[in-house]
């Protein structure tokens, strides 16, 4: 993570075994840095209002007021609700899938050999679907409140006809992408693999995390200008920030 957004230093981090799930409440104003340890990561994501969560991450829309297929450096996820969850500062790799959603337990046993983790503990074979659903649990959520993901460090091709191809490993070691949050959001992420990638086995592939705090965002953000559809995005935040944070407490003089 570079110094261009940050203040000060990383306040936390750690890696995240390939495979595996986690999930965790983040401030407006939080730097999330996301590494490919090995190369040929992916990690899938969902983001929530922790105060709402009706709200959530909407990839069509986060697709099509930015007129792209891929998200990189610039672009910003989009809730359903018109606000701005998270900008993507910075990025090693210059693409990013969010249309192939998840791996599921009938894919997985399709390419690879289904491990339980009652026969192979930590070695075990976990789909992204059911990560989800495990992180989901503990805030109360369930199927209905699944959504289209993002699959971080995964590029995905289309041919003239429409079909999707999954590049093989376009991420490398040391690859990072950084997302500055811009409401407070829950974060639920995996590291199991893309559900389009054709390894001949269970790729196994860690993801280290840092989180710092964010500077301020200015008034030539990247982000902020990279079209018309972020500036009313972020005036929108800044509304609902304003409706939600309370007044600064003040005492009346005699």
């Amino acid at each position: 993570m570079s110094n261009v957004y940050m203040v000060g230093k990383p306040i936390y981090e750690d890696t995240l075994g390939g495979g595996c799930h986690w999930s965790m409440r983040v401030k407006k104003g939080t730097l999330l840095t996301l590494t490919d340890v090995k190369g040929g990561a992916n990690v899938g994501m969902l983001l929530y209002n922790p105060y709402d969560l009706l709200e959530k991450y909407n990839a069509p829309d986060t697709l099509k007021c930015q007129h792209t297929f891929k998200l990189t450096r610039g672009h910003c996820l989009y809730s359903d609700m018109g606000r701005i969850f998270a900008s993507i500062v910075e990025d090693d790799c210059g693409w990013h899938d969010t249309v192939c959603g998840n791996l599921n337990k009938n894919m997985l046993e399709k390419k690879w050999t289904l491990k339980t983790y009652q026969e192979a503990h930590n070695g075990w074979t976990q789909n992204g679907n059911d990560a989800f659903f495990v992180e989901f649990a503990k805030y109360g959520l369930n199927r209905k409140d699944m959504a289209a993901n993002l699959n971080l460090f995964s590029q995905v091709v289309t041919d003239d006809e429409g079909n999707m191809r999954y590049v093989e490993n376009a991420s490398k070691a040391g690859d990072t992408i950084t997302l500055r949050f811009e409401m407070d959001t829950l974060v639920i992420f995996h590291t199991c693999p893309h559900p389009l990638n054709s390894a001949d086995e269970y790729p196994v592939r860690p993801v280290h995390y840092s989180i710092a705090q964010a500077k301020p965002v200015t008034d030539d953000d990247e982000c902020k200008n990279k079209c018309s559809e972020n500036q009313r995005g972020f005036k929108n935040n800044a509304l609902y920030n304003f409706l939600n944070e309370p007044f600064p407490s003040s005492s009346a003089s005699n």
